[in-house]
């Protein structure tokens, strides 16, 4: 089995992962963009390695293969940073969600007592 085979097989596996979280309502439909672009990232530098050895050679880069491993921590860096973002601004409408609750439920007692 060569490489390529190997790359190949990984990114079908990857999309049909990718598909089969998404019939399920387990991934949202706007994170199957990252994911699928992930795959297929896989498959292009398992189809054309030498690309990977180009690009490092025209940014300077003495060890090629280190630049997909470079390339990505940095996509998974940003991956977690833009979760982060998502996870922070959920919290902010729970929190305004709960104080909206609260000033119901008081409202509510208050019209109870009267």
């Amino acid at each position: 089995m060569t490489y390529r085979t190997t790359a190949l097989i990984i990114a079908v596996c990857f999309v049909a992962v990718i598909i089969a979280l998404v019939r399920r309502q387990r991934l949202n439909v706007l994170y199957t963009y990252w994911w699928t672009f992930s795959a297929a990232a896989i498959l292009a530098l398992g189809i054309f390695p030498q690309m990977l050895d180009h690009v490092g050679r025209f940014l300077g880069i003495s060890y090629p293969p280190i630049l997909a491993i470079v390339v990505g921590l940095c996509m998974l860096f940003v991956k977690v940073l833009t979760m982060d973002i998502e996870r922070t601004r959920q919290e902010k409408q729970i929190r305004i969600l709960a104080q909206r609750m609260a000033a119901y439920e008081a409202r509510l007692d208050a019209m109870a007592r009267e």
